[in-house]
């Protein structure tokens, strides 16, 4: 289960990169391809957070029952809501271009960004905090028990693995031709 949600840390950092590359793109006043931004962002709302962030608190909150004894869990289960709030205003923006509604450029700026840093601290913290201390603690028993509460959860990427899923075609041949490698 680590390995898994590891490897989706992995991804959401080329994802992450692609949007920052588009945002700085956008500030220096060069047109972008907002249907792939737009993509970026439903993938992370349709993986991201309705299957890989609730997977880690399901695993954190294991194992705070059965190691920590304490109520630290807020912290993770908090940084995903507030992402899944971002990435929402992030996509009505997106849409109301996609639309023909005028947004500010500047808007769509500043909430790239801000979704991209807010996304970054957070892998950062997990990777940091959260990870190494599953890895230490937790073991291939409390996995076993881990992966079983989770299979309800569990999905396949629709983006980064070979299945026929046709939604993020495009953000697929696009990630494929920047950086062929980004998608084992």
């Amino acid at each position: 289960m680590l390995p898994r949600l590891q490897n989706d840390h992995k991804h959401i950092a080329v994802l992450l990169n692609l949007l920052k590359g588009k945002y700085k793109k956008l500030a220096d006043g060069e047109a972008i391809n907002f249907a792939l931004v737009r993509d970026v962002v439903e993938y992370m709302q349709g993986y991201a957070e309705h299957s890989h962030h609730p997977l880690e608190d399901i695993v954190y909150e294991y194992y705070l029952e059965r190691f920590a004894r304490q109520d630290s869990a807020q912290r993770l289960s908090h940084e995903h809501q507030k992402l899944v709030d971002a990435s929402s205003a992030l996509a009505s923006t997106l849409n109301l271009i996609l639309n023909d509604i005028v947004v500010a450029k500047e808007k769509l700026v500043e909430e790239l960004k801000a979704y991209v840093t807010m996304q970054e601290q957070h892998l950062q913290f997990e990777e940091e905090n959260v990870f190494p201390l599953l890895a230490k603690t937790m073991t291939d028993e409390d996995w076993q028990k881990v992966a079983d509460m989770c299979s309800e959860r569990l999905v396949e990427d629709p983006l980064f693995t070979d299945g026929d899923d046709v939604v993020f075609e495009e953000l697929r041949h696009y990630i494929q031709s920047v950086d062929p490698t980004s998608l084992n």
